[in-house]
């Protein structure tokens, strides 16, 4: 973490509530896939949380992820560069981030800069992974390598036609969340408009 002290109290239980939610068996499979999909242009990171944020954060990784998810003639990041620069290292991170957005993942799954780049968040950067991951799985344009059942299938749209005669006979069947009127009857009721009888 650059540029930062120690936190203490409240600020200390807010950080450790967020690193608890950093998952190491999670770990071990995005850095698998990360492998597998980008094939010779990475390599392993060490194991644990800090290996995992030092591998991801210059954001070359994570341009070559990106790019291996879409064809050749179509990739996002034009120009991967390799630089110890602080700014370069977070501009590198925010091309991902916003081609990682325009590939399909939800603008509530991705994280910030910062919470790579300074290690403030890195269960926040294993969702957004765990997100393209399940974008990629889903849309399975012959990009993805790698086990699909390491990530979940977006659930999809399941449009359906009706033809005019089965919309009419539709509009004839009182739905169940109207209720019934089967067995209704008035009998032991008694009628409209009578006043309560008050025997006093």
């Amino acid at each position: 973490m650059s540029n930062q002290g120690r936190a203490y109290g409240f600020s200390r239980d807010v950080q450790n509530k967020i690193e608890k939610k950093y998952e190491p068996e999670l770990e071990e499979r995005l850095v698998e896939w990360i492998i597998v999909q980008c094939g010779a242009e990475v390599s392993r990171p060490e194991a644990g949380r800090p290996g995992f944020q030092v591998w991801l954060k210059d954001g070359t990784v994570l341009s070559h992820l990106i790019n291996s998810l879409h064809l050749p003639e179509k990739k996002p990041i034009k120009k991967i560069q390799t630089s110890d620069k602080a700014f370069k290292q977070m501009e590198q991170i925010s091309q991902f981030l916003i081609a990682a957005e325009k590939y399909g993942v939800n603008k509530m799954d991705i994280f910030q800069t910062v919470d790579l780049w300074e290690a403030k968040d890195m269960a926040a950067v294993q969702r957004t992974l765990m997100s393209l991951g399940s974008i990629a799985v889903t849309k399975n344009d012959g990009c993805y390598h790698g086990d699909p059942n390491w990530f979940h299938k977006k659930a999809q749209e399941n449009k359906r036609e009706f033809t005019e005669q089965q919309m009419r006979e539709g509009q004839n069947i009182i739905g169940l969340q109207m209720g019934s009127n089967q067995g209704a009857s008035r009998a032991g009721m008694a009628d409209y408009g009578l006043g309560r009888q008050i025997i006093g």
